[in-house]
């Protein structure tokens, strides 16, 4: 029986028939011909929409068909928003205990400082829900939520700095160059729509923050075709999407064939991949001028779903029309969405900058829940929200009175999932009484990633490529599943 999830390409290579022809020769030569071929798949579109799944068929029962990442860049403190540490405000203004730090190593940022003085919060918290789950007052419309969260309060990671917090998040590797989560889910489990890409990314506009570049969201080394696509919040949603004004669908598609016919006698002399990942591309972008119109028009949506996401769903670009745009594409079967919301790094002014970070996402990041909720898909959408790594218990800088920043701390933090199989109303983990170190049950980023493939029916051990003599995968040669947040 042959193995689920081949290592690296071998799907496309490796086959040759008794006169010599490598396989794409051999297609190329068939009797019936490409048109014939080309007809086949558009009679049977629903039939070969997941031909990867077919062949790559999941290792694990299915419990989420698509995941949602809500990625808040630029760190979230947790000691703000999910934490609780009360100790922290009696202590306040103290100096950080020697045998709380550890030692530990600390930013350029705040290294030198003569003093290290701990803040306690300026948000009340409050428990929620029959989970008693610990919330922030800035995050009211969350708190009504609680019970259908999964949290996760013992989070680490060994990045200390932005760049390779993102990096690591998304693609297991503080370095660029490897495959991003998104591209891994792509290439492992196919596409449910062949009119919309399996991975697309959605960025807020105008948050400033760190840049978030296409490196975050790219394939690495497996083919261009799992790259996430980036969703614009103009009239050209995707780039160099819209035929050039004269040109019409009949022409378009006739200017396409001709191209596809150079570049399938090329593929047959030479078993290009990135030929392949050409023609796919082109295809796509065909189909794309139809579809993406059509999901990204909010027209259709009632008054009372534009209401539950609030004031800004009607404006294109901000947190809360990607909210809206996100649940719209897991409807028309796109597998992995990702949302990037920066302006987190709050190294100063926390209080002002964490209040305005949250009324910018807390209602449509509460809505999207309901929403999938009422129609039925909590059950089998994964939702994560959370950021690269959690922030310092003591102030950056200065501290002043109603002011202060709190400095990047990988040590502890927290995230949450929701629906997809995660166990709701369960917190996991938990910090010491100063949110400065991991107390139990400690979730690396490779646990992390390893979990939501298991809930996606993916063993992290199994989906592999094959790339400069060694397999590689999500989860490196780390990740554990961590069973207690799965229901």
């Amino acid at each position: 029986m042959n193995k689920p999830f081949p290592p690296g390409n071998s799907l496309c290579t490796g086959f040759e028939d008794p006169l010599g022809l490598s396989r794409r020769q051999a297609l190329s030569r068939f009797g019936y011909g490409l048109g014939a071929m080309a007809l086949g798949t558009l009679l049977n579109q629903d039939q070969t929409v997941r031909a990867d799944a077919k062949v790559l068929k999941p290792h694990l029962p299915v419990r989420a068909k698509r995941v949602i990442f809500l990625f808040q860049s630029g760190a979230p403190s947790q000691i703000e928003s999910f934490d609780y540490k009360p100790l922290l405000n009696e202590l306040h203004g103290q100096q950080l205990p020697d045998s709380v730090r550890q030692g530990q190593r600390l930013t350029g940022m705040s290294a030198h400082q003569a003093s290290l003085p701990m803040v306690g919060s300026p948000f009340s918290f409050a428990q929620h829900g029959k989970s008693g789950a610990w919330v922030s007052d800035q995050l009211p419309h969350t708190a009504k939520i609680a019970d259908e969260l999964c949290f996760i309060k013992s989070m680490y990671t060994e990045a200390i700095n932005h760049g390779p917090g993102v990096m690591f998040m998304q693609t297991g590797s503080q370095f660029p160059g490897r495959p991003s989560m998104g591209a891994w889910l792509s290439y492992g489990l196919g596409s449910e729509n062949r009119d919309l890409p399996s991975y697309v990314v959605l960025v807020t506009n105008g948050q400033g923050g760190q840049p978030l570049t296409s490196g975050y969201w790219g394939s690495g080394f497996l083919p261009g075709k799992h790259d996430g696509v980036q969703f614009r919040s103009d009239a050209n949603a995707v780039l160099y999407l819209k035929s050039p004004d004269g040109v019409d669908q009949a022409s378009r598609r006739k200017a396409l064939d001709r191209i596809q016919e150079m570049h399938q006698l090329r593929l047959a002399e030479t078993s290009d991949p990135e030929l392949e990942t050409r023609i796919a591309q082109y295809e796509m972008a065909y189909r794309m001028q139809t579809s993406i119109p059509e999901v990204t028009d909010i027209s259709d949506e009632s008054e009372s779903t534009l209401k539950l996401y609030g004031e800004d769903v009607k404006k294109p670009g901000t947190y809360a029309a990607n909210c809206l745009l996100a649940r719209r594409m897991a409807e028309r079967g796109v597998q992995f969405i990702q949302l990037f919301h920066a302006g987190w790094d709050h190294h100063g002014g926390l209080p002002g900058g964490f209040k305005q970070k949250c009324q910018q996402t807390d209602q449509p990041t509460a809505a999207l829940i309901q929403d999938l909720k009422s129609r039925g898909m909590l059950e089998d959408t994964l939702v994560v929200w959370g950021g690269e790594f959690g922030r310092t218990n003591y102030c950056q800088g200065k501290m002043t009175p109603g002011n202060f920043g709190r400095d990047h701390h990988p040590r502890c933090f927290t995230m949450w999932m929701a629906g997809g199989g995660a166990n709701a109303g369960h917190t996991h983990g938990e910090t010491d009484d100063f949110s400065y170190n991991l107390q139990s049950d400690g979730v690396h980023i490779h646990d992390l990633h390893a979990t939501i493939l298991h809930l996606m029916g993916i063993d992290h051990e199994r989906l592999t490529f094959k790339y400069q003599g060694r397999h590689f995968r999500l989860t490196d040669v780390h990740g554990h599943v961590v069973q207690p947040v799965i229901a």
